[in-house]
């Protein structure tokens, strides 16, 4: 029996522990990070789609991220997955938005949960319900009264069920960000003056929402105050937000890309994935998000655009069968624990540059009690080189970064792999 209430015991206060660790606070941000609870955070961050796996799947899709050193799970909210007709609700099985998210919070990990509603993602109709284009006089994604009554109604029923459910970190819930649109940015000039009001309008919206976090609008050069502007590409290093008090995030790094019928494979090594995550961190940057982590598979009629296949997989750490992709998966959960190393000093510190030649540099994060980090990075993607940085001598590979967490130990170089090829995902 005492054995017994001992080990009810433990697993009660573990379980506690996980719904503290992934329950946040009050968030805010200023031009260095965001700040959860009065605490500075870097932060990995991992796009897994809900629909595009199932609910048995979620928790061990989670716990393996959390064991490659991942902080944060990501995902789009698929508005006409969920409004069927107009107001019609679906939030059963694949689309059980509340299950995956407090599956999220279970594991101990914060969520960013990008609302839209239109999304783009590969996805059939960009996420927008195809009965939304036969209402007479509505025209997507522009100032038309029309197409903003339907998205901020979609909108609202989205954070209303977050509220209800306490998912929001205002409220103790894992979510630290949200995001109105996605990528409008590419596509406002083409609208003229009606989609510049069309911006404006869909932050002042989702700010009026009161979800008691930051909102971001990805590739929104224009996106207005307190929205956060953020980079989404290959390699985001030299992004910076559009107002100097923004923290610099990267909602979508493409660790490889989607599949066309008839076309040749996307690949993207490990090395070169690591090399631009390691130069985003050494240019100060605060959230990282591969884009995807675990893509998935487009189930039904859900693929979007001509010739994009039923698979998702994307190239991710997991792969669509569920299988960790290595050295990917490897190599990248090494990186994050190189990189928080280095948390403390790259968040309460100002790094010094230094040149280390033609194509080669340091950036240096020090304080005043003496601890020191550095990033040494060769961006000559032909030639190894060999640098002398404070008194000693680091071999660096082409278009490779090193991680000194004391500024003398090297413990990572982004082009140096160790592991093998596949393994299966340990079920959990």
């Amino acid at each position: 029996m005492g054995k017994l209430f001992c080990s009810s015991c433990c697993l009660l206060f573990f379980l506690l522990l996980c719904f503290e660790l992934g329950s946040a606070g009050n968030v805010t941000y200023d031009a260095r990070s965001l700040i959860v609870d009065g605490h500075r955070k870097l932060l990995i961050s991992a796009s897994i789609h809900y629909p595009r796996s199932v609910p048995a799947m979620w928790p061990g899709l989670v716990q393996t991220a959390k064991e490659g050193g991942v902080d944060v799970i990501e995902t789009y909210v698929f508005w006409n997955g969920h409004e069927i007709a107009p107001s019609v609700y679906n939030f059963e099985g694949r689309f059980d938005l509340v299950k995956f998210v407090k599956t999220v919070q279970q594991a101990g990990m914060y969520c960013i949960l990008r609302i839209g509603p239109f999304v783009a993602a590969e996805w059939n109709y960009g996420g927008v319900p195809v009965w939304l284009h036969y209402i007479p006089g509505t025209v997507f994604r522009t100032d038309n009264e029309n197409f903003k009554f339907y998205m901020q109604r979609f909108m609202t029923y989205i954070v209303d069920l977050m509220k209800k459910e306490k998912l929001f970190a205002s409220q103790g819930g894992p979510i630290i960000l949200s995001q109105v649109e996605n990528e409008y940015g590419y596509y406002e000039q083409g609208y003229g003056e009606g989609g510049k009001r069309y911006a404006q309008w869909a932050a002042k919206m989702a700010v009026a929402q009161n979800t008691g976090v930051p909102w971001i609008m990805c590739q929104q050069y224009d996106a207005p105050d307190p929205v956060i502007d953020t980079c989404n590409g290959f390699y985001c290093d030299a992004f910076k937000p559009t107002a100097p008090h923004r923290p610099k995030i990267w909602t979508e790094n493409w660790p490889g890309w989607f599949q066309l019928f008839g076309a040749p494979n996307p690949h993207r090594p490990a090395e070169d994935v690591a090399f631009a995550v390691a130069r985003f961190f050494q240019k100060g940057g605060t959230v990282n998000n591969y884009y995807m982590y675990h893509g998935g598979t487009n189930f039904g009629r859900t693929a979007g655009g001509p010739f994009i296949t039923t698979s998702y997989d994307y190239e991710a750490p997991i792969d669509e069968y569920v299988y960790l992709i290595l050295p990917k998966w490897g190599h990248l959960k090494e990186l994050h624990r190189a990189i928080k190393l280095c948390e403390n000093l790259l968040l309460t510190s100002n790094p010094v540059n230094i040149s280390l030649g033609p194509s080669q540099e340091a950036d240096v994060y020090a304080d005043a009690s003496g601890g020191c980090a550095a990033f040494l990075a060769n961006t000559d993607d032909k030639n190894d080189v060999t640098v002398s940085f404070r008194n000693a001598s680091y071999h660096l590979p082409a278009w490779s970064v090193s991680i000194l967490p004391d500024c003398k130990t090297e413990v990572y170089n982004s082009a140096e792999v160790h592991h093998p090829d596949m393994q299966p995902l340990r079920a959990s």
